[in-house]
């Protein structure tokens, strides 16, 4: 096959049985599922598209810790990936976006194989902070998309519409949207670089994080006790 345009959304944590053995030997011996969560995948299609010198987009899925993984085979795989091709956009996905299958935090890599990453012609990584998309959590549901009570619209519609806009354009927009040149050596992942829109911040917000903090107090404590 020669495609220009791959979807994918591989196993974040494929056991040995399910990768080649050539792969699962070079675990170690105390690992029983993939250590670069996913990335195995991307980098076998990848190379596999190399070979054949065929050109593609390609999207997937994977967790955050690929993103923000800085060391071990997610650092190699991520150098080895960018020697042939372009990291082109990541997306911050819902935290809950798996709901109910799932809670890992997840986003979205778009990669331009067989385009020189480090090029003059390459534009900088386009990253967007995506992680309200609308949709709301319905206990034996799954996530449902809300009507807008003012419009009768899709709550989704004018948010998709919004979130191509900026990436289409690449435009840096403050809570949104940010540009960066990145290396394996980087965080791939748009907190690292956008810039807080503080005119959204109210007090309200200030009084959830006091009481989440001290949430966690209260958790980190009792198991300190427990130790």
């Amino acid at each position: 096959a020669r495609p220009n345009v791959i979807l994918m959304n591989p196993p974040y944590n494929a056991t040995r049985n399910q990768v080649p053995k050539t792969y699962s030997d070079t675990w170690g011996k105390d690992k029983t599922e993939d250590p670069s969560k996913g990335l195995y995948y991307v980098k076998y299609v990848i190379d596999t598209l190399n070979s054949i010198n065929q050109q593609a987009t390609l999207a997937v899925l994977l967790p955050v810790a690929c993103a923000i993984g800085l060391k071990g085979v997610i650092k190699e795989f991520k150098t080895h990936i960018l020697k042939n091709n372009t990291l082109d956009a990541v997306f911050t996905l819902p935290p809950d976006v798996f709901y109910p299958g799932a809670s890992a935090s997840a986003c979205c890599m778009v990669f331009k194989i067989g385009v020189k990453h480090d090029s003059p012609t390459t534009p900088d990584t386009f990253f967007g902070y995506f992680k309200d998309d609308g949709f709301k959590k319905k206990k034996n549901l799954g996530r449902v998309e809300q009507i807008d009570p003012s419009t009768s619209k899709s709550k989704w519609e004018e948010i998709e519409e919004k979130w191509l806009q900026l990436y289409r354009t690449r435009h840096p927009e403050p809570g949104f949207s940010a540009n960066h040149k990145v290396t394996s050596n980087d965080e791939w992942i748009c907190e690292a670089y956008m810039e807080t829109d503080y005119t959204t911040i109210c007090q309200s917000d200030f009084e959830k994080t006091i009481r989440s903090y001290l949430a966690y107090q209260v958790e980190v404590g009792d198991k300190k006790d427990e130790n």
